[in-house]
């Protein structure tokens, strides 16, 4: 550590992840009065950044994000731990919990073409590119005409490859955009209605050791309990879906007045056959009500649903 009382957070090196990272110190300072010193940053390469040739589904799944730095937090080298919540696994490893999350940016997906205004305003054939599984099963049941291929690469490589027509249209998430001061390059916001997003899309996740009680005293001013709730929600949905890289499945939590309601989507991977449900109740029984929600698609799903 850069001195006794620093607290090491540990960050993928992405500009998204940099932009993440930042957040969190500058909450921190604001919280604390500490200075950048005693909250240095240790940039760590995952396995999921260095896979760039396919699908991470084809590689491992989400954990691919997570791996390297679980063993910095494990091995005292990582205080802290900021993630896309959207990143983290249903199941974290055996001694490191998630402390909280920072209020959620925006959750919806955005749509962006350098020639056409929207997702429908493409013609029959068009290629859309995407990494997700989940956008790609939700572009397909929107528009089983269009061309879905493979887009990877950070936020700045996905506009780059888009600018040079690799394909005529993409979708990233807002929340991303907005922290990185992209968001000239949205055509079209995508609306949650329409287009639900990833399991805690928009939220800022904090990872510490299950036992470090300065981690959790350190984090608790700046953690968003109504985000919290949200989350407590969608993971315990996804958690009974057993979700994963490899399963296209969509998911949002909000207040509608004192009620919370989660929404949720499980839908074939070519975007033929999907199945919806939504539940409401009392936000103090958020997971309850998340996992209601992942029993019944559960239970009307058939074999080999997500298998085409």
């Amino acid at each position: 550590m850069a001195e006794s009382s620093a607290l090491v957070i540990g960050t993928r090196g992405s500009p998204l992840a940099l932009a993440q990272a930042h957040e969190t110190q500058n909450r921190l300072i604001a919280a604390h009065g500490w200075t950048l010193e005693q909250l240095p940053l240790a940039l760590i390469k995952t396995t999921g950044d260095t896979i760039q040739d396919r699908a991470l589904s084809e590689a491992g799944g989400k954990g691919l994000f997570t791996k390297e730095l679980d063993i910095g937090l494990l091995d005292g080298s990582l205080d802290l731990a900021v993630h896309s919540a959207k990143d983290l696994p249903t199941v974290l490893p055996e001694g490191i919990v998630i402390a909280g999350y920072l209020p959620r940016e925006d959750v919806r997906d955005a749509f962006i073409s350098r020639r056409f205004k929207s997702l429908q305003d493409l013609p029959p054939g068009a290629v859309v590119g995407s990494a997700s599984l989940r956008r790609q099963a939700e572009v397909r049941r929107l528009r089983p005409d269009l061309k879905v291929t493979l887009l990877r690469g950070n936020v700045q490589t996905r506009l780059d490859k888009l600018e040079r027509g690799e394909v005529d249209g993409t979708l990233l998430a807002m929340a991303g955009l907005r922290r990185l001061g992209l968001t000239e390059h949205v055509t079209t916001i995508l609306e949650t209605d329409d287009f639900l997003p990833a399991v805690g899309q928009g939220a800022i996740a904090i990872a510490i050791r299950a036992d470090d009680e300065r981690a959790q005293k350190a984090v608790a001013p700046i953690i968003d309990a109504p985000t919290g709730v949200a989350l407590a929600a969608e993971r315990a949905f996804l958690t009974v879906l057993d979700g994963s890289c490899r399963t296209p499945i969509a998911g949002h939590a909000r207040m509608i007045g004192s009620e919370l309601e989660i929404r949720g989507l499980v839908m074939r991977p070519d975007g033929s056959e999907s199945l919806e449900v939504v539940r409401r109740g009392a936000p103090s029984d958020a997971a309850a009500l998340g996992r209601e929600a992942g029993l019944d698609l559960r239970a009307r799903m058939p074999a080999g649903f997500t298998d085409s």
